[in-house]
């Protein structure tokens, strides 16, 4: 039940019978017409805009539209009051019955309520993490890791039919460097000496593979070129990598749909059928690229490529596809990749890149663009770095030194919950400041701690009821007076419970779960703000002695809070707690 949908259609009738009564003019386009929270909350609970919009396409002042609407709704036992503002806005205060009802909604529903069917069942892709296979996540790759699973989760929540996928990058030469890391601490593993030149990894996290190797073949590969071993130590390696990245995933309750191998797209004519694609639609040339300002990209060659002409989908140049020696540059795998994406039939493709991808943004757009047609849109979300403290210091990080902090280092320390919810606190494009002493305080100043005591507060009021003989099941409280309800500090928990419909799906448009995170710490604030008014007016307590009637409609009140501060929890990807230790 989307209070601002239903207040949004009764608009729209109104003015249809303005239009009947001949007060409007027929024909009008409504599509712009909202009904949104007012700026100001003090002018109501709602407004329109729809004497604005209207005035111009029906030739009438738009405060004569505006109060002609008023007298509409005003008739309406829905609207308390509405109200004429400025030039034309139209300020609307609910009645306290509607207010009352969403409690009993979202007790009828449960975990339904604030569901939408926004997505119609469309197919959504959702890429992310995308780690190389070379090492463990480290805490950059968690951030990626839990925007992505969060973003999918509100997708699905709002309709949406959505795949989470993971490309595992183990095409490029990278793996060489990991097979060849690999091979010393195999060496190592037969009792050699072994020296880490710059460009390995020397990370104690390849000894136990080192091992593994040696245990598998050996002393077959010791001392033999790398034409003997490599390939196989490269695949062995992998593997090994990848099982201690879903390892890691797990640690962190993210579990992947489809893992997409680079590897599968070579010698395979799938990067070819992707060129041929853009070549039939004209998009490929030979051509020598203009020296770029500044820096020097790697993809630059002042001599003939081959090229895709990404200028024509917005690009700021052309990109090579293939280098002047016949090998494809790193570009030219990720457009067949993206390519069999969209031959899968999907309908929305979302890619989750770190910061440091940027660059690659205009050119993936361009590409799925092309290869689409404009029929599948690309929205490519970069997620900032993170920066760690512990004890006021910062930690440093360098994967290829072996000393980076991980992500199983983090959730170790923290737990999953705490890791999810605080990685969600900024947007993803904000960087992010992550104290492992400040997210495990209990504070108000701490959001995840905030949210959790305000869940595990509300399951403490319903065991004590439950002590006391009162009958707290959802459809006994939903059957409660909810009449009693009166208060303007009740009222304004169950108004930002309302709000939740309209959250969930304008996070679900924008590609914005940190919007949940925000929005469950406003509703926690409320509902502790009404426990602490508790303290000094009884009547506002949840339990009233000796009038059970009254109890179950405060009860009803906050365990409505309860079941949207667990679906919201639920998209994060946290669960919510009891009892607080």
């Amino acid at each position: 039940m989307n209070l601002f949908t239903q207040i949004r259609a009764l608009v729209v009738e109104s003015l249809d019978v303005l239009v009947a009564q001949g007060k409007l003019p027929a024909g009008l386009d409504y599509a712009n017409v909202a009904v949104e929270p007012p700026r100001d909350a003090a002018h109501g609970d709602m407004a329109t805009n729809a004497a604005m919009v209207l005035a111009k396409p029906s030739g009438l002042k738009p405060r004569d539209i505006a109060e002609a609407l008023a007298e509409k709704l005003g008739a309406d036992d829905r609207i308390a009051e509405a109200q004429v503002a400025g030039p034309g806005f139209l300020n609307l205060r609910l009645s306290q019955g509607l207010w009352q009802s969403v409690v009993r909604t979202i007790l009828t529903d449960g975990a339904g309520f604030g569901r939408s069917d926004m997505g119609q069942g469309e197919k959504v892709n959702v890429e992310y993490v995308s780690a190389n296979p070379t090492g463990p996540l480290h805490v950059g790759h968690t951030r990626g890791a839990v925007f992505g699973d969060a973003l999918a989760s509100l997708l699905d929540y709002a309709g949406y039919d959505v795949t989470r996928e993971y490309y595992i990058n183990d095409g490029g030469a990278q793996v060489d460097v990991l097979a060849r890391s690999v091979y010393l601490r195999y060496l190592e593993a037969h009792g050699q000496e072994v020296a880490f030149e710059d460009g390995t990894y020397p990370g104690d996290y390849l000894i136990p593979v080192g091992q593994a190797l040696k245990d598998k073949v050996g002393d077959a590969f010791v001392d033999k070129g790398e034409d003997v071993w490599l390939a196989e130590v490269r695949s062995f390696a992998t593997d090994a990598m990848m099982d201690l990245i879903r390892a890691d995933l797990a640690q962190l309750g993210v579990k992947m749909d489809v893992f997409f191998s680079e590897k599968s797209l070579y010698g395979t004519g799938r990067i070819e059928a992707a060129i041929d694609d853009l070549k039939s639609k004209g998009l490929i040339y030979v051509g020598v690229l203009e020296p770029p300002k500044g820096k020097t990209p790697d993809d630059w060659e002042p001599r003939e490529q081959t090229l895709f002409k990404s200028t024509d989908y917005g690009d700021d140049v052309d990109r090579p596809i293939m280098k002047s020696d016949g090998s494809w540059t790193y570009f030219a795998p990720d457009i067949a990749y993206h390519y069999d994406k969209v031959s899968r039939g999907f309908d929305h493709l979302i890619d989750v890149f770190g910061a440091d991808h940027g660059g690659y943004v205009k050119r993936m757009k361009a590409a799925v663009a092309a290869l689409s047609e404009n029929r599948v849109p690309l929205d490519i979300k970069l997620t900032q770095l993170v920066k760690l403290f512990k004890n006021g210091e910062p930690f440093k990080m360098s994967k290829r030194a072996g000393t980076f902090v991980t992500l199983r280092d983090v959730v170790d320390q923290v737990g999953p919950d705490v890791t999810r919810f605080v990685m969600l606190t900024r947007k993803n494009d904000a960087p992010l400041d992550f104290d492992f002493d400040k997210v495990l305080e209990q504070s108000k100043d701490n959001p995840v701690f905030y949210v959790q005591y305000a869940h595990a507060r509300v399951c403490s009021v319903l065991r004590k009821a439950g002590e006391a003989g009162i009958a707290v099941d959802d459809a006994t409280l939903a059957a409660a007076d909810l009449a009693k309800l009166d208060h303007e500090a009740e009222l304004t928990l169950a108004r930002k419970l309302a709000e939740w419909p309209r959250l969930v799906e304008i996070a679900a448009r924008t590609h914005e779960p940190h919007r949940v995170a925000f929005y469950l710490y406003e509703l926690a604030s409320e509902l502790h703000a009404l426990w602490n008014r508790g303290n000094d007016i009884p009547a506002l307590r949840f339990l009233q002695e000796g009038d059970s009637a009254t109890s179950q409609a405060k009860i009803a009140l906050v365990r409505a809070t309860n079941v949207v501060i667990s679906a919201g929890l639920g998209i994060l990807g946290v669960k919510p707690v009891e009892e607080m230790r």
